[in-house]
């Protein structure tokens, strides 16, 4: 249930999507206080008619909308454009608020909404250009059986808006008619295919690694860089695929093979050698990617904090471990909490699928977007995690007045100008300037501007002049055909057209599991992942020598794959896809780092041992494990430290007999998690340069070019964190995991050294800072939760609040409270297979969930369940707006119909579309 009673998580400074301005709020504030603004009927005005019947345009037969009692639609019709026409229709009457302002971000037109506190983003997401990008896959790439279904789906979405004043469809447009006269345009087809390009930035890898490997060049030694990013630990955390390698023979991967060592595979660029890296001459461009990092943080962010939170668990079990005798397949995405839910779920069923109607699909897709993303037909079962493909490269530019330096030789730029139109303002144009390798993205920021001026770069690169500029490689911005694998997915009937079909999911790179009726499981690693002449990606290359450019995409039949493994389980959750040493190309060096995987295929492991088989029931069981791995490792230790404080030595006692779950009401994980908080700021927060820590964290440093002792020409300088709390550093992901484990088996190491400050005295050794780090946890929580340490609780601290993702996100509290709900009191943490994950560089708030959960029963598939973080609804007083909520906190899940007979079971209100 909610807790609406202590630490509510607090408004965060520069907090990702806020997307109107203070005097929209406050006139919306203003109209709700004198109660004429906001009644009942201008909220029911919008709330879609769910019963009885509703002539569409172009439809060229009845359609049955069925929706039980969350509101769900399973829809059905006699063939495939009707059935994609009646998806836009429905869509648009639950969610067409959400989709709108999704298109204004894909096309970067968010000013047109919301005035010029967007024109900044809307500058940078026009420099990426992701709705031309979606255009040029419209007209030239995309297949004419999906460019069918698009339009017929846009018909839809426009058959529900034709002759619907804005207040009429949504609630939130009677408050932008206040200061705005926005008015809403007709759906287009590429306004569908522009979300993926959405999706891909948000799982675009590891660019922010890039880009936070540079900035540490200002404080730290590369052997310490290559500390704080350790190699994947194969040895514990078995990858995805353990066995099979690529045949140089016939190029393709074999994944019955014995794999060898690989040549250059992982060879290239380290931190310290390089650009970006540290060779003696100065500060690195640590400002001007800083700068880079904060128009990041000011793009919304559509699925979450882009780095180690934003994955996934699936998993999927051969029916010989099973008690139904048929495979079992879990998947929980992990993305931000939002509201509604970015998952949309439904089913897409043709009365008699034939060669002409083969549809008959159930699961979770994007409100804007006809198919369905997630989710099992007739035959097969799938789920998808992040495969976290490095398809991103900054690249330095040498530019001058008539173009960028390659080889010795100028070359001119791409140019094109842009014009954003601003509600309630003027227009602004800007410049977009691109290489042949992608946009100029340092055009978008003053500091930008001049990028590299202190770059320590080798004595070969070009003369600085006034800086170098940044300009960005992104698969996403080429055009593919994404769009044509998701419709191929939905009516693939086995492992054979699944591969097909998985061949065109090109962006962004997904780990496809897979199983079917006829007993098989498989996996599937697809994307376009690019190769690369010289260097890793690791860190911004050197754009005026051609020899770092890519030269071309590792090939389909070249990534991994598996097919009814021996072991009878496959389990994807953001680890390595395969082991780098043994396969010949470079997939990425920034993968998750296995805990959450690891963990799962221990359950799966002891659940199996002496022939015991998983039921469905077990798999939900496992996707709420709450277990924390770190505390497995660093809680025996802070036990076995003398304190003498009492009051210290009373949360001491907390953590003995403690299990490590992490349970809401339990106090041991609270002040555990306040501990590992702390080591971490203590350790290595506190070492890090002011753009990686969080806006708020200030400390007393030297400054970065300071050599010699302090003295007064030389003295310490206040210096505060400029990052976004949600995506700050050290976040205390399992790579921090990775970082301390070997720490702590070293009594002494540069790490556990810190200055000593006005309350505590230096550290030196390990026992030392982790004392120090009890202490101020105590403190912590005794300000947040009290002096009594019987009172606390876990789930007080980590809250969900689920935020309306425009009006919701700023503003008076009167707004808030009107649109959002919460907060939740949750268990679960970062890295537990319970990813409800929280930024220990930020606070302990909810800042990534499960945001679904699915266990489906191959074959017997009345028996899957399911569940949506939200509710099927985007209106906020609607019966289905949070309906799943609770629910979902608890770790419930709801029986998920999809036979016909079990449709009909299940449904509370019939809707009937006709010509």
């Amino acid at each position: 249930m909610p807790s609406n009673t202590t630490a509510p998580p607090a408004k965060k400074k520069g907090r990702r999507a806020r997307l109107i301005l203070l005097v929209l709020v406050l006139a919306l504030v203003a109209g709700v206080g004198f109660g004429g603004f906001w009644g009942v009927s201008t909220v029911r005005a919008s709330f879609p008619q769910t019963t009885g019947e509703i002539r569409l345009d172009r439809l060229s037969g009845e359609v049955e909308v069925k929706r039980d009692a969350n509101g769900v639609p399973q829809i059905y019709a006699d063939n495939e454009t009707d059935l994609f026409r009646a998806q836009g229709y429905v869509q648009a009457q639950d969610r067409f608020y959400e989709m709108d302002v999704r298109r204004h971000v894909t096309a970067g037109r968010l000013s047109e909404m919301f005035g010029e506190g967007q024109v900044e983003t809307d500058s940078f997401l026009r420099t990426l250009g992701w709705r031309r990008v979606a255009q040029q896959e419209y007209d030239k790439v995309l297949s004419a059986e999906t460019k069918k279904y698009l339009q017929a789906y846009a018909e839809g979405v426009n058959a529900y808006l034709k002759d619907r004043a804005p207040a009429d469809i949504s609630v939130e447009y009677a408050a932008l008619a206040l200061t705005n006269d926005y008015a809403i345009e007709p759906w287009t087809p590429v306004d569908s295919v522009a979300w993926l390009k959405a999706m891909a930035w948000d799982l675009r890898g590891n660019m922010q690694d890039e880009i936070d490997r540079s900035l540490m060049t200002s404080r730290l030694s590369a052997s310490q860089i290559k500390q704080l990013y350790p190699e994947y630990p194969y040895a514990l955390h078995q990858p995805i695929v353990p066995k099979g390698a690529v045949d140089e023979d016939s190029g393709k991967f074999d994944p019955k093979a014995e794999a060898g060592e690989a040549d250059g595979a992982t060879t290239g660029e380290t931190p310290g050698n390089g650009p970006g890296g540290s060779d003696g001459s100065g500060q690195g461009i640590e400002s001007q990617l800083g700068a880079l990092s904060e128009v990041l943080d000011g793009i919304p962010a559509l699925l979450g904090p882009n780095g180690n939170g934003i994955g996934s668990n699936s998993w999927v079990v051969s029916g010989q471990y099973t008690t139904s005798g048929k495979p079992l397949l879990a998947n929980d995405p992990h993305l931000a909490p939002q509201l509604p839910s970015l998952w949309y779920q439904m089913g897409l069923h043709c009365r008699s699928v034939s060669a002409t109607c083969r549809y008959d699909v159930s699961g979770y897709t994007f409100s804007g977007m006809p198919g369905v993303i997630i989710g099992h037909n007739d035959k097969i079962a799938w789920g998808l995690t992040n495969l976290g493909a490095d398809v991103t490269d900054l690249y330095l530019e040498r530019i001058g007045p008539d173009g960028y330096l390659v080889d010795g030789k100028v070359k001119p730029f791409t140019v094109r100008e842009e014009t954003i139109k601003v509600a309630g303002g003027s227009d602004r144009t800007i410049t977009v300037r691109s290489t042949e390798r992608g946009p100029l993205v340092s055009d978008r920021s003053s500091e930008l501007e001049k990028v590299g001026q202190k770059a320590p770069v080798g004595n070969s690169a070009p003369d600085r002049g006034t800086g170098y500029g940044v300009s960005l490689q992104w698969t996403a911005l080429q055009p593919g055909k994404s769009m044509d694998a998701i419709f191929a997915i939905d009516r693939a009937k086995d492992f054979t057209t699944f591969r097909a079909a998985a061949k065109n999911f090109e962006v962004p790179s997904q780990n496809l599991i897979y199983a079917d009726t006829e007993g098989n499981i498989g996996y599937q690693s697809p994307g376009k992942i690019p190769q690369r002449t010289k260097g890793d990606g690791a860190l911004p290359a050197p754009g005026w020598d051609s020899t770092y450019k890519w030269k071309g995409y590792i090939p389909f039949e070249r990534l991994p794959y598996e097919f009814n493994p021996e072991r009878g389980y496959i389990v994807t959750a953001n680890q390595a896809v395969i082991d780098q040493k043994t396969y010949p190309d470079l997939l990425t060096k920034d993968w998750g780092y296995g805990s959450r995987s690891q963990r799962i295929n221990d359950l799966i492991e002891s659940k199996t041992k002496d022939g015991g088989k998983i039921s469905p029931d077990d798999m939900r069981t496992m996707q709420t494990d709450n277990r924390s791995e770190i505390a497995t490792l660093l809680n025996p230790l802070l036990l076995k430290i003398d304190i003498s404080d009492p009051y210290v030595r009373e949360a001491q006692k907390l953590l003995e007999g403690w299990d490590y779950t992490q349970e809401p009401d339990s106090a041991a994980a609270a002040y555990f998690n306040a501990v590992w908080r702390n080591v971490l700021k203590l350790a290595f927060g506190d070492k890090l340069p002011k753009e990686l820590r969080a806006e708020g964290d200030c400390i007393n440093v030297r400054p970065a070019d300071a050599t010699g002792p302090v003295d007064e020409q030389n003295k310490l300088v206040r210096e505060c964190g400029q990052r976004d709390p949600d995506s700050a550093q050290p976040d205390g992901g399992d790579r921090w995991y990775e970082v301390v484990r070997p720490l702590l088996k070293q009594e002494k190491n540069e790490w556990w050294v810190t200055p000593g400050n006005r309350t505590d005295q230096a550290t030196e050794t390990r026992d030392q800072l982790l004392a120090r780090a009890m202490k101020d946890a105590r403190w912590e929580l005794t300000a947040k939760l009290g002096k009594d340490v019987s009172t606390w609780s876990w789930g007080r601290l980590h809250q969900l609040t689920l935020e309306n993702q425009t009006l919701g996100t700023a503003g008076p509290g009167a707004v808030r409270q009107l649109l959002n709900r919460g907060p939740w009191n949750l268990g679960g943490g970062e890295a537990a297979v319970d990813a409800t994950g929280w930024n220990a560089a930020g606070g302990y708030e909810v800042i990534w969930v499960p945001s679904m959960r699915m266990v489906v029963n191959v074959g017997d598939w009345d028996k899957s369940r399911w569940i949506n973080l939200t509710g099927a609804s985007g209106h906020a007083f609607h019966s289905n707006y949070t309906d799943q909520t609770d629910a979902w906190a608890k770790g419930d899940l709801f029986d998920w119909a999809y036979g016909k007979a079990a449709v009909d079971a299940a449904t509370k209100d019939t809707l009937v579309l006709k010509p």
